[in-house]
């Protein structure tokens, strides 16, 4: 049985995924599902980089606003609710377009941690974590048949399947094809840097005070660009301090994010300031999905 082709765009915060997301979604017919882990609350727009209301207008976005910000969101439910979505989107006859940039939702989707439930999952995470642990001699020791050019990735890849199981149910029935966006590690920064200031221009710091006063203790509250100003708000440090803070956890976070998805995913990466950049990417898809173009408009 032929599988179904979904697109997925990932990379580091700032580099720039929203926007080929939507050149994609324009040029196939497309429609966009959010890989991210904030972006499903209500009401905490700026500080997630939300798709704006005119780029949301132009394009579908799915997982974007379903959660309010007192409520909890997990990998199982995103797979859960992606997996939905992908389905609606292949039967209007549309290509599913996963953008973002949470490496473990979306490796959970690729590899369909989500089968057998949230317990299932919780126990795959908690064998990975064990698993990472290990030295190289120590995980390379229990990998027990000949696995060509073996490596971390491989060698855990082997020991999860070995203790949970290489059913066929247990892959999702899709095709993935992943474009990452990386950039030379100043430029990133510098946007991080900009867009901070621009978030702070646009209201950050009021989305910060909403969640400090009303919900010091959700999960969405410990997202990036939000627990850093809790301190601000009791007098702890300067507003300066906590804006620095910010930019700071944010550019950590993007070299980790760069991380997972260079060891743990099979990722095309574009540079988004080479001179065939996104020409290259749009072509790439175009050879996966087997199809043309859409015309301009």
């Amino acid at each position: 049985m032929k599988k179904k082709k979904v697109l997925v765009v990932v990379g580091p915060t700032a580099v720039g995924k929203t926007a080929l997301g939507i050149q994609l979604a324009q040029k196939f017919g497309g429609e966009i599902i959010s890989g991210d882990s904030q972006q499903v609350y209500r009401g905490l727009d700026i500080g997630t980089a939300k798709a704006s209301p005119e780029e949301q207008a132009a394009v579908v976005h799915h997982l974007i606003d379903v959660r309010d910000v007192d409520e909890s969101y997990s990998a199982f439910d995103f797979v859960q609710e992606a997996t939905q979505s992908i389905e609606q989107i292949i039967e209007a006859g549309k290509v599913p377009i996963i953008v973002g940039g949470t490496g473990l939702y979306i490796q959970s989707l690729l590899e369909g941690y989500h089968l057998g439930g949230q317990a299932h999952h919780e126990e795959m995470m908690t064998l990975r974590k064990n698993l990472e642990a290990l030295s190289d001699e120590e995980l390379f020791a229990r990998v027990t048949q000949e696995i060509p050019e073996l490596n971390r990735r491989r060698a855990v890849r082997f020991l999860e399947l070995e203790a949970f199981g290489t059913g066929e149910n247990q892959k999702p029935d899709y095709e993935f094809s992943i474009l990452g966006l990386s950039s030379e590690r100043s430029e990133l920064y510098a946007r991080i840097n900009s867009r901070v200031d621009q978030m702070m221009d646009e209201g950050l710091l009021q989305e910060a005070k909403f969640l400090f006063e009303g919900y010091p203790d959700v999960q969405a509250a410990k997202g990036i660009g939000y627990k850093e100003f809790f301190p601000y708000f009791a007098g702890e440090c300067s507003l300066i301090e906590a804006v620095e803070l910010v930019k700071r956890n944010s550019r950590r976070y993007a070299k980790r994010q760069l991380t997972w998805f260079r060891n743990r995913m099979n990722v095309d990466f574009y540079d988004v300031l080479s001179m065939d950049y996104p020409e290259n990417a749009i072509m790439c898809a175009k050879e996966f999905l087997n199809m043309e173009e859409r015309s301009e408009k």
